[in-house]
C-alpha cells in the first residue's frame, strides 16, 4: 500500500484520538498540532508527504 496525503489525515486522527484518551490534559496541544499539520498538508507546504 502506498501512503498518500489522503491516508495521512486519518492516521493523524487515530494517533490524536489515542493520545487524548491516554492524556486528556494535552487536549489543546494535540488539537493545535493536528490542525496545523492538517493545514500544512492541505496547502501542499509539506512536499515530502506527497508521494
Amino acid at each position: 500500500m502506498t501512503l498518500t496525503v489522503a491516508h495521512i489525515t486519518p492516521i493523524m486522527s487515530l494517533i490524536a484520538g489515542v493520545l487524548i484518551l491516554i492524556m486528556p490534559r494535552l487536549l489543546n496541544f494535540i488539537v493545535a498540532i493536528f490542525l496545523i499539520l492538517n493545514g500544512l498538508i492541505g496547502l501542499g507546504l509539506l512536499r515530502w508527504l506527497h508521494m
